[in-house]
């Protein structure tokens, strides 16, 4: 059940990550994105991860998506016009897409316990979350205040490239 689960999800999570690439319109793939976001959420529910999906619907599907809505409709993008296609940057592509999924395929065969079952996940005493905390702040603390510095300066940043537009 949890395979056919996986596959559905796996499947939903790249169909939406795609649809972001080839949709026009910048709304629709801001959408798109979040179903991308979603998906990626009930696959680390099914991993029993639940503090790790809750933070990806939290985190990412919520916050960062409603700033990115946000950004979209302040700047009022248009639907892009359709181009003519360039045969030489779609060959390159493809040979670019051929050759990670070959390079993919090979490191997923050269990985000794790549045909086995993964095994069974030990509980311990502490929680999702406390495993979570523990290693984010002792870990990654550095990382972690950088990352909330950053997300800080790009508020600030919206807030006045609006205010230029009101004058």
């Amino acid at each position: 059940m949890f395979t056919i689960l996986f596959w559905v999800l796996s499947a939903l999570m790249l169909g939406s990550a795609v649809c972001v690439v080839l949709f026009r319109n910048p709304v629709n793939s801001a959408m798109s994105l979040v179903l991308s976001f979603l998906a990626l959420a009930a696959l680390y529910v099914t991993l029993d991860a639940f503090f790790i999906g809750i933070i990806q619907v939290l985190v990412y599907a919520g916050a960062v998506m409603v700033l990115f809505l946000f950004i979209i409709m302040l700047l009022d993008l248009k639907a892009e016009a359709r181009r003519r296609l360039n045969l030489a940057a779609l060959t390159g592509g493809l040979a670019v897409l051929l050759g990670f999924v070959v390079l993919i395929a090979q490191v997923v065969k050269s990985l000794p316990s790549s045909g086995e079952p993964f095994p069974t996940l030990s509980r311990s005493g502490y929680s999702d979350v406390s495993d979570v905390g523990m290693a984010l702040f002792s870990g990654f603390n550095l990382p972690f205040q950088v990352i909330g510095v950053l997300l800080l300066v790009a508020t600030v940043g919206v807030v006045i490239l609006s205010r230029r537009q009101l004058r």
